[in-house]
């Protein structure tokens, strides 16, 4: 049986599968939001499911970020508190056992190829549009993570064909350059640029409900960010040409983007067709820890 745990920003989910797949037990719980909390936490979690279950055969973790090859230290996560710490060290030294750490869009992009939405597709590229913004690249089930383990970090590229207004619409990043994909892309970047042009304080699902009630600013909001969706995806396209892109994270919930987007997408994408569909996800926000399950 594989322990699998999604440690997010706002909360950590731990579940246990079985060899088919099938879940076994399900618990959520809030991220303590310092390293010392996080890591009791997750031991707490994990006890817990070792106490009422015998034979665990493998622990995997998703997380934001990545271990560094050269220090061994997490590094890149938007759960700044993560970043630098011996993260997994740490946990095998209080656990006395493997722990496999993997980013979490990864396990995101893993859990669609294995039996989501990706299934039977070569190339997956998955991509988590949430309180942060990544994605995950998996090449016949198997992840790709790159030399520098950076493949897939969708979010720290500059948002493409984008104009000095737009640039200054959006934050800055946490991670200290201007015009990242993530601050207009993720939940509050997107919930940021509505609030900065309308001098409103909405947070993204009520700006979503004002489109459902034909909101005129959130009807042209919610185009452009379609249309910068667009772009982003189509530079992954001309680069890796997947065969299928699976979004998931919270705005991915908004059905109104699968209506346009494949359309959006022969505007930027260098070639007369695009067979890439752009399509939700089938595990809903189980598919990270679904993918740190198997790994």
């Amino acid at each position: 049986m594989r322990i699998g745990i999604d440690l997010g920003g706002t909360k950590t989910e731990a579940i246990l599968l079985d060899y088919n797949g099938k879940k076994l037990f399900s618990k959520r719980i809030p991220t303590i939001k310092n390293y010392e909390g996080t890591i009791k936490g997750l031991i707490n979690l994990i006890k817990e499911i070792e106490l009422n279950f015998s034979k665990i055969d493998s622990i995997g973790i998703g997380m934001p970020g990545a271990i560094s090859t050269e220090t061994s230290l997490i590094k890149s996560a938007n759960s700044v508190w993560m970043n630098g710490k011996p993260f997994k060290a740490d946990l095998e030294k209080i656990l006395k056992k493997n722990v496999k750490i993997e980013n979490d869009a990864n396990c995101f992009s893993l859990s669609e190829a294995v039996d989501g939405a990706g299934k039977n597709h070569k190339i997956v590229y998955g991509v988590i549009l949430g309180t942060g913004t990544g994605s995950g690249i998996v090449i016949n089930q198997k992840i790709h993570r790159g030399k520098n383990r950076a493949a897939g970090e969708f979010g720290h590229n500059f948002l493409p064909r984008s104009s000095d207004k737009e640039i200054n619409l959006a934050e800055k990043c946490y991670c200290g350059l201007n015009g990242c994909i993530e601050t207009f892309l993720s939940g509050p970047g997107f919930a940021n640029i509505f609030n900065k042009s309308y001098k409103t304080n909405f947070k993204s699902e009520e700006i979503v409900k004002l489109h459902s009630q034909n909101d005129e600013r959130a009807v042209q909001s919610l185009n452009d960010y379609i249309d910068r969706l667009a772009r982003a995806l189509s530079d992954v396209i001309n680069i890796l040409d997947p065969d299928i892109i699976v979004l998931g994270g919270g705005m991915s919930n908004i059905e109104y983007i699968y209506e346009t987007i494949n359309e959006k997408l022969l505007k930027y994408v260098f070639s007369d067709v695009v067979n890439t569909r752009v399509v939700k996800n089938i595990h809903g926000d189980s598919g990270g820890v679904r993918g740190a399950a198997w790994l």
